[in-house]
């Protein structure tokens, strides 16, 4: 296993470095502002090999440029349904990654919804998710679907539930709260704020999250369950027949009435 470490940037995002003591060289997840990578490369002393991209967004890609001026042989990777200046290597579903050094490698899953091409790296227990799942949320619908989303995290919710989630924001305090709107009585929900403030408040990140959290606490995750099929459906004012039209609701309500 790789040790993974948060490199916080901007307000709330989080770039995600992958490293082993075996190497000198690293991986980073998606490098909106190359400055806090290239301080902590300089000050560990390590050398770029691999960025992986999961979407198009500015906060995700920003970095880039100079990420591969000061590291030329770093390969780029991200989707090949998405323009992004940059990439080097173009991945579709079922591709592999090989990281920097030898022996470990991450499965590229298509997660369409935030955007049209949003992709996933997952591999030794870990899902490196960008901004399809957050730690008690989800990310908006931009230029994918409702439909692509809700069926992105169906796909999510059936890993193995020990699967870490490494989404790139701290949005976790807020997400609870519109969480705590849909199921006002679910007790894991009120027990994960808690933990979240006290967290916050000590200056420490509440991701990753592990899956079994999210399908305790996290609306977006449960849309099978009565409480949130009924918390949607009184919002919507309809009956809700599918999985993807509960999850319109659910996100058009936090879209409209709470964000």
């Amino acid at each position: 296993m790789f040790d993974i470490v948060p490199i916080p940037a901007f307000d709330d995002n989080y770039i995600w470095l992958l490293k082993r003591e075996c190497s000198p060289e690293v991986a980073v997840v998606d490098p909106g502002d190359a400055a806090p990578v290239l301080a902590y490369l300089q000050h560990e002393q390590l050398s770029l090999g691999t960025i992986l991209i999961t979407h198009h967004h500015g906060d995700h890609t920003g970095g880039i440029r100079q990420l591969k001026g000061r590291f030329p042989h770093a390969k780029v990777y991200g989707s090949a349904h998405e323009s992004i200046p940059g990439i080097t290597d173009s991945l579709v579903e079922g591709a592999e990654v090989e990281l920097p050094w030898r022996g470990d490698r991450l499965k590229v899953l298509d997660m369409p919804g935030h955007t049209a091409g949003h992709i996933a790296y997952l591999g030794d227990g870990v899902l490196f998710c960008g901004d399809i799942v957050f730690a008690g949320g989800c990310g908006r619908v931009f230029d994918g679907t409702m439909e692509q989303m809700a069926a992105s995290l169906q796909r999510i919710a059936k890993l193995p539930e020990e699967t870490l989630l490494y989404c790139a924001h701290e949005y976790t305090e807020d997400n609870l709260g519109f969480a705590l709107w849909v199921e006002p009585g679910n007790r894991a929900i009120k027990a994960r704020q808690k933990a979240t403030q006290i967290a916050r408040q000590q200056g420490k990140p509440t991701v990753p999250s592990r899956l079994s959290l999210e399908l305790e606490s996290n609306p977006f995750l449960r849309t099978q369950i009565p409480a949130v099929v009924a918390a949607a459906e009184k919002w919507a004012a309809m009956p809700l027949s599918n999985n993807a039209a509960i999850f319109t609701a659910l996100r058009r309500w936090k879209d409209r009435d709470y964000d």
